[in-house]
């Protein structure tokens, strides 16, 4: 498995992984386009298995989205994108990486703190579909 930076290539099989991972709200393609800067493709033998959006202003990051197909779920591949999350934000001398995750997911809580990401709030509300609480994290790089 590979964490490598998107093509433009990539992005008909990310948007198809935006949507299988969140049907009721996906990102439409163009949003991926718009951020191929900080837009990351975990591959393996050609396949994608991933993606990951880092946007920043001046010294702060964000991770707007992550998502692995189901089918490649409990691999590792959420562990390398955000490594190659870290890595890109260090390499932009970024002081900070934020995110929202739902207050329900607990595995997606327990990966991020696993990569060092702390909780520093919460949103009501924030979701929708169903709608649900935000729980703040960021990592201090």
């Amino acid at each position: 498995m590979t964490v490598r930076n998107a093509t433009v290539e990539d992005l008909p099989a990310i948007a198809a992984l935006e949507r299988a991972c969140f049907p009721a709200d996906p990102w439409p393609e163009r949003f991926f386009a718009l951020g191929m800067g900080g837009l990351l493709a975990a591959e393996e033998d050609g396949q994608l298995l991933g993606y990951a959006v880092l946007s920043s202003v001046l010294d702060e990051g964000s991770l707007d989205n992550i998502a692995v197909s189901p089918e490649h779920r409990r691999r590792g591949a959420a562990d390398r994108l955000l490594a190659g999350v870290e890595e890109l934000a260090r390499e932009r001398a970024l002081s900070f990486i934020t995110l929202e995750v739902r207050a329900g997911n607990g595995p997606a809580i327990a990966l991020y703190e696993k990569h060092g990401f702390a909780p520093v709030g919460r949103r009501k509300n924030y979701y929708e579909k169903p709608r649900e609480d935000a729980i703040l994290m960021t990592l201090v790089l």
